[in-house]
């Protein structure tokens, strides 16, 4: 697993970059945009936004339909869940999440956790001229404990390494990339590789 210890490093990147700005997140606030209105179902308690769009600061989530039983008051992000469908989109500073389905808790104010699935959920990731990109049929972010876990047909790429494996776990806290499962690491020969000899003629 050393190699795709490299390879993926990129990945810290989805995870650190949110985790990193998680103090300052705390004292931005929440804008949320419903184009096409919200229901609010009182006996249930459920509110319902349609073309939504919920922004804090350089985190942005974009949905065709979201719902939530949290009511429409400034403690809307304290602690609540919610479920967004449709065209769902999850961008943050030099990544982006995309998938059919998410689940996303907010605690504290922010963003605390994401669960994203798709057929398949997708990753990408452009930083100093690199593109990064993954997917997987589900992928569960955790901001808190700092994990990013692929799972089913989770596939990583970045300039020229591809991992491929049913189940992939990346540690923010210890830099590590850990997989139950078997993996396939496929490298490309990099630029500046050497040329082979030409035969004499």
């Amino acid at each position: 697993m050393a190699a795709s210890h490299r390879s993926l490093a990129a990945i810290a990147l989805l995870a650190a970059c949110v985790a990193a700005a998680a103090q300052d997140r705390e004292q931005l606030p929440i804008e949320l945009k419903a184009e096409g209105g919200l229901r609010f179902d009182s006996q249930k308690g459920v509110v319902e936004y349609s073309g939504v769009t919920i922004t804090q600061g350089q985190i942005r989530i974009t949905a065709d339909r979201a719902v939530t039983t949290a009511a429409t008051t400034g403690d809307d992000f304290e602690d609540s869940k919610w479920q967004f469908s449709g065209t769902v989109r999850i961008s943050m500073p030099e990544s982006a999440l995309a998938s059919d389905t998410a689940q996303v808790r907010f605690a504290g104010g922010e963003v605390a956790s994401a669960v994203v699935t798709g057929a398949p959920a997708t990753f990408t990731q452009q930083r100093e001229g690199e593109k990064s990109e993954g997917r997987a049929n589900r992928i569960d972010y955790d901001l808190k404990r700092g994990t990013v876990e692929f799972t089913g047909d989770a596939w990583l790429k970045d300039a020229r390494t591809e991992v491929t494996s049913e189940a992939l776990v990346y540690s923010t806290a210890t830099q590590s990339v850990i997989s139950d499962e078997p993996v396939v690491i496929t490298i490309q020969p990099g630029e500046g590789a050497p040329e082979k000899p030409k035969p004499d003629t």
